[in-house]
């Protein structure tokens, strides 16, 4: 089982006037300890499941293309946008760019977005479940479209593209994963159109991955072509070992990559120390 590291704590020793060169720090370590995979949150504030709001919290997309510079190999998204936050097009175009100038290594995270007080703090719309559902499916096919030969009309249920023009276009379709757990419309989505889907531990996994397979029966997809992602916790008193068992009871049932972040942890050495130590004990 593959653990990925994903950045979604920045309230590290130091403080913001040293966070741009410890976050180099800390990617590059990343990557010379292995990790192929690194994403960030797509929040403007904080969440109140790691801390205050009034942590610090990175922009994602500027924060990838920082992270891009700084690395190589990594692949490179958000653990994942909220579909409100940008119009697709203009996040289609973010993406193709991440791609363009990391050589390749880009790919969109996407949900239906749920932070109705970051929206409303600093005034983004935030519609009601169904139309953000829609607006969901609708900004995923407007990113395969401009990422594709067809630069032509987009008419969707809730934008209108007059041509999807990108040029340049990716260097490859970006990798697709869809977050969230939603048995009917989530699941749904992710059958149809993605590469991966990112769900959270708890005793319903069995039964959502027997929701995903059966909406993979309905559309005509492959249960196995897309890949299980799980994320998990690192709090700051755990040990390898403990971040190693719970990935082994999602492994079990067929994940194979966590998206690992870390909690209250302001030295991100130990980060990757703790991740390196229960990646060798994985494998």
């Amino acid at each position: 089982m593959e653990l990925a590291l994903h950045i979604s704590d920045f309230t590290w020793t130091g403080g913001p006037r040293k966070l741009g060169p410890t976050l180099a720090q800390h990617v590059r370590d990343a990557e010379q300890a292995g990790i192929t995979r690194i994403t960030v949150m797509d929040h403007f504030w904080q969440i109140p499941q790691i801390g205050p709001v009034e942590n610090e919290m990175l922009e994602a997309y500027t924060a990838l293309g920082f992270i891009a510079a700084h690395t190589e190999n990594v692949q490179l998204h958000t653990l994942v946008t909220g579909v409100t936050y940008r119009e697709p097009a203009l996040l289609a175009k973010a993406i193709t760019t991440l791609d363009v100038l990391s050589g390749g290594r880009a790919g969109l995270g996407i949900g239906a977005a749920w932070n109705v007080d970051e929206s409303e703090g600093l005034g983004f719309a935030f519609p009601p479940v169904r139309e953000r559902f829609e607006r969901l499916e609708d900004a995923i096919q407007i990113c395969l479209q401009m990422w594709s030969d067809d630069d032509g009309v987009y008419d969707g249920t809730h934008y209108r593209l007059g041509r999807t023009l990108d040029s340049p276009g990716p260097l490859h379709t970006p990798y697709l994963m869809i977050g969230g757990g939603g048995e009917k419309r989530t699941l749904r989505l992710v059958a149809q159109y993605a590469d991966a889907c990112n769900l959270f531990p708890g005793p319903e996994l069995p039964r959502k991955l027997d929701v995903l397979r059966e909406h993979c029966d309905a559309v005509g997809r492959a249960y196995d072509e897309i890949e299980k992602t799980i994320s998990l916790t690192l709090d700051v008193d755990e040990s390898a070992g403990d971040l190693v068992r719970r990935a082994e009871q999602t492994r079990e049932l067929g994940f194979t990559v966590a998206y690992v972040n870390a909690i209250g942890i302001t030295e991100p050495r130990k980060i990757v120390d703790t991740l390196a130590e229960a990646a060798s004990l994985l494998a």
